[in-house]
């Protein structure tokens, strides 16, 4: 399978967007480890409908115009992950939950950590928003794009943070 990509400029550096022909399969951190997302080639297409659509939407959510995504979506990973990044799109906009309640959501209460590597690997960060999960004590934890971009955009959620 062959994939699609456009870059984009953001509040947050700048964003890979890369699309296959059933939706968004990737949004990566300008100084994204490239073994964190392995898709396969890559061809540029800055007019793809689908990269244009998510840049529309990305820069509406920026904006603080926009609370709810609708690209369609194509999650490459394993079953574990791909249930985890489905419950990641349950967490409401300006809310957070810990790793440990999206285990008890997926009815493996011990599996806290294995939920924490199943984030850690969500490909399409930001609609798939794994910025909203934050370790037990409420503290933010690892993210991809770095905790100062976690930060804004929980900020720009309005979401409460621990002390």
């Amino acid at each position: 399978m062959s994939y699609s990509y456009k870059i984009i400029a953001s509040p947050v550096g700048e964003l890979t967007l890369i699309t296959s022909d059933k939706g968004l399969a990737a949004i990566l951190w300008e100084n994204d480890d490239p073994n964190r997302v392995r898709l396969g080639p890559l061809v540029e297409a800055p007019e793809n409908p689908f990269l244009v659509e998510t840049e529309r939407q990305l820069g509406a959510y920026f904006a603080g115009r926009l609370t709810a995504f609708t690209v369609p979506l194509d999650f490459n990973g394993t079953d574990f992950q791909k249930s985890v990044w489905t419950a990641l799109l349950d967490i409401p906009f300006g809310e957070t939950r810990s790793y440990a309640q999206i285990a008890r959501q997926l009815g493996r209460p011990t599996a806290f950590r294995a939920v924490g590597a199943a984030n850690g690997k969500n490909p399409i960060s930001i609609i798939a928003p794994c910025h909203r999960v934050l370790g037990s004590s409420g503290a933010l934890t690892g993210f991809a794009g770095g905790l100062a971009a976690k930060q804004y955009l929980l900020e720009i959620e309005g979401a409460r943070l621990a002390a």
